[in-house]
């Protein structure tokens, strides 16, 4: 009988048949590598959880050459030789032999791979954390996010639609998009919307749902630093994802109004072909900033600006999950000192003072968390033994300069539109173009500034000069198509029109006499006369309707007619004084 086919092993460098050849390589990891001497216990046999090779011949066919075993040994070798350098580790200090351990402490020392009943019995407390927030946030942790370096927007992101405030009209319960987001059914779309409206945080939850469900990789990039050769690299790891895991993958291009029209053009055929699902955020209208061709292959998403209750929610789930109470006029420290806990002072916070984040923060919530944050960190400093008491002062001082300006829902809103009133009528020019900008700079509506400018037209000019009124709606009518920023010159140019304007109030003034007389009035208010009445049928003119009414353009001379009824002849409203006749 011919020699059985030998296998040169990779650690001892000795020959051995197919059948011998895995039992020694177990053997011979588990006992020789640690000190890097051969073991030659192949007449043990295979441990018996190893089973030998079955689909080698054990017997070398006559006629054979050696150049068969060498391929064999070769194969056997390359693929154990990546590995030698790892198995390879120092003799334990405290003289334990490699003989005397357990075979299977060694073999995990030693780089095997562990069995997975191994690792699923490892407690979960056990495991290295890996970053994942656990909810709820403990207070103690939480207040930890003022000391650290990370804003308090980035920190506190939603992960699910439930904390996902100000946005129903587009993910609120019963729409199109929020059921195909709670199905994992994502389609691309374009978020658009002002800055801190959420459009960040809808790609996180998004990213968040689809981690936990295992449905889709999700990966980000920013266009503003982001190459289209990095945009490729992503698409051709989405390739091989789909092909090989069968799973999609999520692609979030950030200011995604940045990439140009050829950058914008390499997700088309991916888009289209369902290799990559497509979200981009932008602030700038995806009519004139994304190609039409995307477009048509993405749902554009409109995210309004938040309102201030949206605002109220979000910072009420802020403090909540900092541990921030509320307090008011009332605060004091009778006890004074740091909390029991050892988690550092107690925080607390006016409801006016988040109710001026709220209004000055102008629907941007990554600006009044932010903006919490910063005055909470300030106060913090300045009293690191005390309760703290946040004011709304405080929250005022960490605002940026661009947010205190001008309040459009609180009483500088209406302190501003008066100035800009009274500076006018005054015929300031240079107060009246500091009011109007002061009121621009700061997030006023211009449509809202052109209706008061038509207003103060016929007010305070009046026939004065009857141009006026024509200067103030053409500029609203400006306004209305040009949008801000470039409808502010026409605003100033209509400003500074009615500045220098003649003035003439006696319209206002004559009217307001009428209303005045109307609501001062005792009694039933006075009848029509009859001559001034319209008698369209018969019964009306043998009642007396119009009769003895004078058609003046049949007259040449003045008409001699009383207009006013009986109680109210002689009564000039544009002198009137307010005293009854």
């Amino acid at each position: 009988m011919a020699a059985a086919e030998s296998v040169r092993c990779p650690v001892c460098f000795k020959d051995f048949t197919n059948e011998d050849i895995n039992g020694h390589l177990d053997a011979c990891l588990l006992e020789g590598a640690s000190d890097g001497s051969p073991s030659s216990t192949v007449e043990n046999g295979p441990p018996e959880a190893k089973k030998c090779r079955t689909g080698a011949d054990p017997v070398n066919k006559p006629g054979s050459s050696s150049s068969m075993a060498d391929s064999q040994s070769s194969v056997v070798f390359s693929l154990f030789q990546t590995n030698k350098g790892k198995l390879s580790v120092r003799e334990p200090s405290d003289g334990v032999s490699s003989q005397q351990k357990s075979p299977t402490a060694p073999a995990l020392n030693r780089g095997l791979k562990r069995p997975l009943s191994e690792t699923s019995r490892t407690p979960q407390s056990q495991l290295p954390d890996a970053g994942i927030s656990k909810a709820p946030m403990e207070p103690l942790l939480s207040r930890a996010l003022f000391a650290s370096n990370k804003p308090l927007a980035e920190a506190l992101r939603p992960n699910t639609l439930e904390e996902y405030f100000g946005q129903s009209k587009a993910v609120g319960q019963q729409t199109l998009l929020r059921s195909l987001l709670e199905s994992q059914e994502i389609p691309s779309v374009i978020l658009w919307g002002p800055p801190g409206c959420g459009k960040t945080t809808l790609a996180h939850i998004i990213a968040s749902a689809s981690k936990k469900n295992g449905t889709a990789r999700f990966v980000t990039l920013s266009a503003t630093s982001a190459s289209t050769s990095e945009v490729r690299e992503v698409i051709k790891q989405a390739q091989n994802e789909l092909r090989l895991c069968k799973r999609k993958t999520i692609l979030f291009i950030d200011e995604i109004h940045r990439f140009n029209k050829s950058q914008q053009d390499t997700f088309l055929p991916h888009v289209e072909c369902g290799t990559v699902t497509l979200i981009g955020a932008t602030t700038e209208n995806p009519s004139f900033q994304v190609n039409a061709a995307l477009l048509s292959r993405c749902r554009v998403l409109v995210l309004e600006k938040l309102s201030v209750e949206a605002m109220s929610s979000i910072l009420n789930r802020a403090i909540a999950m900092l541990g921030i109470k509320i307090g008011g006029q009332d605060f004091n420290n009778p006890k004074g000192g740091d909390q029991t806990d050892g988690s550092g002072p107690q925080v607390y916070i006016e409801q006016k003072a988040l109710d001026t984040i709220a209004f000055l923060c102008d629907g941007d919530a990554r600006i009044g968390l932010n903006s919490l944050q910063l005055a909470v960190q300030a106060q913090t400093s300045l009293q690191k033994h005390q309760e703290v008491l946040v004011t709304e002062e405080h929250i005022k001082e960490g605002l940026q300069r661009s947010h205190i300006l001008y309040d459009k829902a609180g009483e500088e809103h209406y302190n501003c539109i008066s100035a800009l009133h009274k500076s006018m009528r005054g015929s300031h020019e240079n107060a009246s173009l500091y009011w109007l900008g002061r009121m621009l700079e700061g997030g006023e509506d211009p449509l809202y500034v052109a209706r008061r400018l038509i207003r103060f037209a016929s007010e305070d000019v009046g026939l004065a000069d009857p141009a006026a009124l024509t200067q103030a709606v053409s500029a609203f009518q400006a306004c209305h198509f040009l949008g801000m920023p470039e409808c502010e010159v026409i605003l100033a140019q209509c400003v500074i029109y009615l500045a220098r304007a003649p003035k003439s109030v006696e319209i206002y003034q004559a009217y307001s006499n009428v209303k005045a007389c109307l609501r001062n009035h005792k009694g039933p208010l006075p009848s029509v006369p009859l001559h001034l009445r319209n008698a369209p049928t018969k019964l009306m003119k043998q009642l007396g309707y119009a009769k003895g009414y004078k058609y003046n353009p049949a007259f040449s001379r003045p008409v001699e007619q009383e207009y006013l009824p009986e109680e109210l002849r002689g009564v000039n409203f544009f002198t009137w004084k307010g005293s009854h006749p």
